[in-house]
């Protein structure tokens, strides 16, 4: 594998200023569930770095869920527009407040439709919050509550964000040079 400093153009968000935005993304969600319990829905895998450092600050009452949606093909750069949910919740979401953590969000069609199929699921409320949030490509529009980033289309990676599944774990989020990358070295 390609070592990650062969191929980044530039780290577009730093460490600090990722984990500062997150602690308030945290004071924003305390503020609008005090009083309430929430169930948090990680879609996995690119969310869950984000989602565990966003509940290291949240303080209401909450659990947690995982669903694994998929619309990108193997080593695929964009979405297939086909979503296929691989994981799916265990637990009931009927009458229940819930926040779905989400890594990035572009299209919006594959948010989309996992809104559509939770609503059917009958909960209290149903909302989101992204760590990057990618508009100028937005096809769908989706109810994002909280957002950590609005960003340019850049192809990114690290903090969640993989790049042909590896590079997960950097503390950072980086953009690509694609010119640079070769997928079989």
């Amino acid at each position: 594998m390609q070592p990650w400093q062969d191929f980044i153009k530039e780290v577009l968000i730093p460490e600090d200023q990722l984990q500062r935005r997150i602690a308030e993304l945290g004071e924003q969600i305390n503020n609008d569930y005090a009083g309430k319990e929430l169930l948090i829905i990680c879609i996995l895998r690119g969310g869950v770095m984000f989602m565990v450092d966003l509940i290291k600050h949240i303080k209401v009452p909450l659990a947690t869920e995982f669903m694994a949606v998929s619309s990108y093909g193997a080593g695929a750069r964009q979405s297939t527009g086909e979503v296929r949910i691989t994981l799916d919740l265990n637990t009931t979401i009927a009458g229940k407040h819930v926040l779905i953590v989400e890594d990035i969000i572009d299209s919006g069609n594959t948010l989309a439709s996992v809104i559509e199929l939770l609503e059917t699921r009958n909960p209290k409320d149903l909302f989101v919050c992204t760590l990057l949030d990618k508009h100028e490509r937005r096809e769908v529009e989706v109810p994002i509550r909280y957002t950590g980033f609005k960003i340019e289309n850049h192809f990114v990676f690290g903090y969640g964000l993989d790049m042909d599944d590896f590079y997960r774990n950097l503390p950072f989020i980086g953009t690509v040079d694609i010119e640079k990358y070769d997928p079989s070295l």
